[in-house]
């Protein structure tokens, strides 16, 4: 490759020719001032070299033609920058070389080829004309050249270099190499091997500039050594990339050889036996057609390819995943709707909701393998539209707080069916290949985690559960949520293509069974798709009942105790209930049951126990320590301005508090506790009714004017939103303003208007148990939620008071007083300890 003037490049074959030892070159006068010719990309060393040019750019053209018809010497320098299409005197080097046109010639392109020889190294000291073309005034700054050891060691050193780069660069011709290796003169040969290597245009022009001799002979030695560098590693990895190629080629016809031999024989190799065995797997394992012609057809390309090919082994593993799926392979329900209820209620409590689910569906299979047999049997003429469309599989989402047994429910109603059970975690799944899985382009493709879960059950019915399929993410490399609406579609399921796998497998006989703490978060398509069942907290007597007849079972299991050595009273158990846990599911119960049986065992191994211990309320507080949560309630209700709320929770539900101050100002409102908007606004809406109603509630009519408020909501940490504390925000600014406090054991729910109405809210359930927990024994609620209370067990209906509202005026007239109750002391320590869970009130 040439490198042109003004930025244009030439291929050519033609060498530059090199002066021959002992040639001289005729002394020429150059001129003061010099036409300067800009080069793009190269340095034009002043040694006697024809080194070819193109000129393209009209400016350049004319100032050739210029020095034609002179004397032909011409100033060359490089450009800084080899982008700029219209060098000025600032983006030229200063120093570079004049330079005689020795031949030119125009082409029919409109360009001049013309080969230049190097005179000697010139210095700009100033540019006299810019147009048409640059002129300067020049001085001649010949080389400095020592004589000495130094640099005769250089120069040895450069030709010891250079020999061994032009041994690992073949394109350089060996008449060059040993003219090159035959120059005595210092400058001549550092001009010399700088024309032929490749460099950095900065090191070129370096190596010009640099006055001494061996100032230049020292810094082409640092170029040729980093040079020689990258042409020996790139000889090694040339070196290596060829001995793996012979190795394989020697190895291919080894085996070839091998194979021919086995043959004459009679023997059969390990690849034919491989393709064989495979062969036999496919026949018996029952695939659809389309499966099956793409195995047959992966297996002929199997058996054409040699072992050593890197793509052998790819197409081993996608035969073996699928002669490994259990196309035809299922298990037989067992339809026996008394074994499978008995099975439900020992593992699981209450629930009866989704227990009352399964066994209608075990009673639909029943029915159906009964009217497919009397039909077998001729006893129906034409087959009913039922039996010709049958939609074998099943999507359940159970939705609720933690802890309430949604994950091991799946593997109850698995053992109740006589089916297999899989389980898989959809939280923080954010690719889309989890599910669908990687296409076999990729290096270290695989199935998606559905088909890898049914391989590794082995049937293609097993209860399938997704556990926390709320808490899916979505990012750019895809949506998890989108690609399940195929898998838990039974319409869309019965034909499943995996990207792996690339042909249609039939999910429609599986269980499908997710959870979700939330359903809010939960796509709206995914939704529809599903059975939603909700499973709500457990009130103080069903947590009671459950760890008698379950956790604490579990626990002496686990615990290496047994029924001999420890009891628990049902007042211990309430003790741990209200005192230690404060939860709408099992979790912490079981903790704290678990707590005291490890402390126990301790006792027994060290032998300070020898008959049974019984667990009492005081044996709870000696091995727990001291209570963690209190009934608050009364005590933080006793001054004007505190109202007692519930709200609804991830974890089931809880109580807030709203409280309420005022200090003088001038119509000031500050809401605090982070709150979303939603809540803001229903703040908002609570002031503007009681402001409106400020007469009729006995406020004074200068209180506003000459105060500011706060309305703040505890636990500032927790994220709050929704529209049903509206009527507790309203309780507790007409409590301040009133002076009237707010019934300790009475808490409320309810969206407010403008107009004084109460709104209905959802989560009732939720939020009645909550107040249960927290010791309240009145519920204030909307009229219109008085079908909800149904859901709400009967025991707590019976201990519960509640007040169904239409307006804000019955609710101020249940929850407030008619004056101060009497000042109580304070506890130490009785702060309520909150759980990190966003609230929505």
């Amino acid at each position: 490759m040439t490198l042109l003037a003004n930025g244009q490049e030439m291929n050519t074959e033609q060498k530059a020719p090199v002066a021959q030892a002992g040639q001289t070159t005729e002394r020429l006068t150059i001129p003061e001032v010099l036409p300067i010719l800009p080069l793009k990309n190269t340095v034009v060393y002043p040694i006697p070299i024809l080194l070819p040019l193109i000129v393209g750019q009209p400016r350049s053209i004319k100032l050739v033609d210029d020095a034609v018809l002179g004397n032909r010497i011409i100033g060359l320098v490089a450009l800084k920058d080899a982008s700029i299409e219209e060098p000025g005197p600032d983006d030229v080097y200063r120093v570079g070389s004049a330079a005689i046109i020795a031949r030119f010639a125009k082409a029919p392109d409109a360009t001049i080829r013309l080969f230049v020889q190097g005179i000697e190294r010139i210095k700009i000291i100033e540019f006299t004309q810019t147009e048409p073309y640059m002129m300067a005034r020049v001085q001649v700054t010949p080389d400095t050249v020592e004589e000495g050891v130094e640099v005769q060691a250089l120069m040895r050193n450069t030709l010891d270099l250079f020999r061994r780069m032009a041994a690992l660069m073949p394109y350089i011709p060996e008449e060059l190499i040993m003219a090159t290796l035959s120059v005595e003169d210092p400058r001549q040969l550092a001009y010399l091997v700088a024309s032929y290597v490749r460099m950095d245009m900065t090191d070129a022009q370096a190596i010009l500039e640099a006055d001494s001799v061996t100032a230049k002979l020292q810094k082409l030695n640092i170029v040729l050594n980093k040079e020689l560098e990258v042409l020996e590693l790139g000889k090694k990895i040339q070196d290596q990339a060829q001995s793996e190629m012979q190795k394989m080629q020697r190895e291919y016809f080894l085996r070839e050889q091998l194979k021919a031999i086995k043959k004459e024989l009679g023997e059969e190799d390990e690849q034919q036996a491989e393709i064989n065995e495979l062969a036999a797997k496919i026949e018996k394992a029952g695939m659809p057609p389309e499966a099956e012609k793409e195995a047959r057809r992966e297996l002929d390309r199997l058996s054409k390819m040699p072992p050593a090919a890197a793509e052998y082994s790819v197409i081993k593993t996608y035969l073996d995943w699928l002669v490994s799926m259990p196309w035809q392979v299922a298990t037989e329900d067992n339809l026996d709707i008394e074994r499978a209820r008995r099975i439900l209620d020992e593992d699981h409590y209450d629930l009866e909701k989704v227990k009352e689910r399964i066994l209608e569906y075990l009673a639909v299979r029943k029915l159906r393998q009964e009217r497919k047999k009397a039909e077998g049997e001729g006893a129906a003429e034409e087959p009913v539209d039922y039996i010709r469309r049958e939609r074998e599989g099943v999507i359940l989402c159970f939705v609720g707080p933690p802890g309430t047994g949604k994950t091991s429910l799946g593997q109850s109603i698995a053992r109740a069916l006589g089916r297999k059970f899989t389980r898989m975690s959809l939280g923080g799944i954010r690719d889309e290949a989890e599910i669908r899985g990687h296409r076999r382009t990729y290096i270290g493709a695989m199935p998606g985690r559905i088909i890898q879960a049914i391989k590794r059950v082995g049937t293609k019915n097993p209860v399938f559960m997704l556990d926390e399929v709320d808490k899916i993410g979505t990012d750019w490399r895809g949506d998890p949520a989108s690609a399940l609406l195929e898998v838990l579609d039974p319409e869309q399921n019965r034909e499943f293509r995996d990207h792996y796998l690339d042909v249609p497998f039939d999910l429609s006989q599986v269980m499908f069974i997710t959870t979700a703490n939330l359903l809010d978060p939960i796509p709206a398509p995914l939704k529809d798709r599903m059975e939603i069942l909700q499973l709500s907290g457990y009130t103080e007597e069903e947590k009671v009942k459950i760890a008698h007849g379950y956790l604490i079972p579990r626990q002496l299991r686990e615990n290496a105790l047994t029924k001999d050595e420890i009891e628990f009273t049902d007042e211990a158990l309430q003790r741990i209930i209200r005192d230690y846990t404060r939860e709408a599911g099992l979790r912490n119960l079981e903790r704290e049951i678990g707590s005291i049986c490890r402390k126990v065992a301790t006792q027994i191994a060290a032998g300070k126990i020898t008959g049974k211990k019984v667990i009492t309320p005081e044996v709870v507080v000696e091995m727990l320590g001291k209570p963690r949560y209190f009934f608050e309630a009364a005590e933080r209700t006793m001054i004007p301005g505190v109202a007692t709320g519930i709200a609804w929770t991830a974890t089931g539900g809880d109580i807030i508090f709203v409280e309420a101050t005022r200090m003088p100002g001038s119509k000031g409102f500050l809401v605090t506790g982070q709150l979303g908007d939603v809540m803001k606004e229903s703040a908002q809406a609570a002031l503007s009714y009681v402001r409106s109603k400020a007469k009729d509630l006995g406020i004074p009519d200068d209180v506003f004017a000459k105060s500011d408020i706060h309305l703040h909501i505890p636990a500032g940490a927790i994220p709050k939103d929704g529209p049903s504390a509206g009527v507790t925000m309203a309780t507790a600014l007409v409590s301040l303003l009133t002076g009237r406090p707010v019934n300790p054991k009475v808490g409320m729910t309810g969206e407010i208007t403008l107009r004084g109405q109460v709104l209905p809210i959802g989560g009732v359930k939720e939020k009645v148990l909550a107040a249960r927990r927290a010791g309240l024994d009145t519920v204030i609620l909307p009229k219109r939620n008085e079908p909800d209370l149904e859901e709400v067990p009967e025991e707590v209906r019976k201990e519960m008071k509640f007040v169904l509202v239409d307006t804000v005026d019955e609710v101020l007239a249940a929850a407030l007083t008619d004056g101060l109750p009497q000042a109580k002391p304070n506890k130490k320590n009785n702060k309520r300890k909150r759980t990190k869970k966003s609230a929505k009130a």
